[in-house]
């Protein structure tokens, strides 16, 4: 890993949880001497992508990133596209859709909706980045992925989040042929206890996996009825997103829910 690699890789341990973290917890999350870690810091500090705050001076992101998150959003408005598509998306399925996005070797949460149905449902978290191997999203991107992409992440050791997280490589690489032939991922209590979510995969204008968009559930909830519809309003929602960013499916992939 070059140093450019390094440095930004230390900005993903920021999320909705560790808003700052302080040079020790920054060391031990990376695995990074603690001298290596200060000197990425400081140049990072530099240019701006982070500040230090508070007594301890522990960082924070700083205003560089919010200028490159504004002109991301300006250049594909992926996340304004979004909001409606979720919104129409979990009207009709009655519970939470979120989407998505492939930033570099990680699947990260962008937005959601929430059905205003019944008070129980699958809470989200915006930022929050999600395994490959133990949830619907990652399935559904990885099965459509680089191929060299998709070994590496199942190289990787695979954690068991929960008792049901599949970890097994040639187990995942059966379910991702699956997912290839129908075009939906699926994942029972993979990443969540008792979560039943589903997933189709979201295309940019090379044809290439970007994201996805997924619908989850508590499983108590997830009825005949709703494993039929769910499937179809995805399929929907997920060519309609892609079409507004303008991006295009790839021959291969099923076009219909009968495919």
């Amino acid at each position: 890993m070059g140093t450019v690699s390094k440095a930004l890789s230390l900005l993903t341990f920021f999320d909705h949880s560790r808003t700052r973290i302080g040079l020790s917890d920054l060391t031990r999350l990376s695995g990074m001497n603690k001298a290596t870690v200060y000197r990425l810091m400081s140049e990072l500090q530099e240019s701006g992508y982070v500040e230090q705050a508070g007594d301890d001076r522990s960082y924070r992101l700083g205003p560089q990133v919010l200028r490159l998150a504004a002109l991301r959003e300006a250049a594909v408005p992926i996340l304004s596209v979004s909001r409606r598509v979720l919104r129409d998306l979990s009207d009709e399925t009655g519970e939470t859709s979120h989407l998505s996005l492939l930033q570099g070797r990680q699947l990260n949460s962008l937005s959601h909706a929430y059905s205003p149905r019944t008070a129980t449902k699958v809470m989200m978290e915006d930022a929050k980045v999600l395994t490959f191997h133990g949830t619907s999203s990652g399935m559904a991107v990885l099965a459509y992925a680089d191929p060299d992409f998709a070994e590496e992440v199942l190289s990787q050791p695979l954690e068991a989040r929960t008792p049901d997280t599949v970890t097994d490589p040639r187990e995942i690489r059966a379910q991702l042929a699956g997912i290839r032939s129908s075009g939906i991922a699926v994942s029972v209590g993979g990443f969540e206890a008792d979560v039943h979510s589903h997933a189709v995969p979201v295309f940019g204008p090379d044809r290439k996996v970007i994201g996805a968009l997924a619908v989850a559930a508590p499983a108590s909830r997830m009825t005949a009825e709703q494993k039929q519809l769910i499937p179809m309003a995805l399929r929907r929602a997920g060519a309609a997103l892609t079409h507004r960013i303008g991006g295009s499916a790839p021959a291969d992939y099923p076009q219909d829910e009968t495919a």
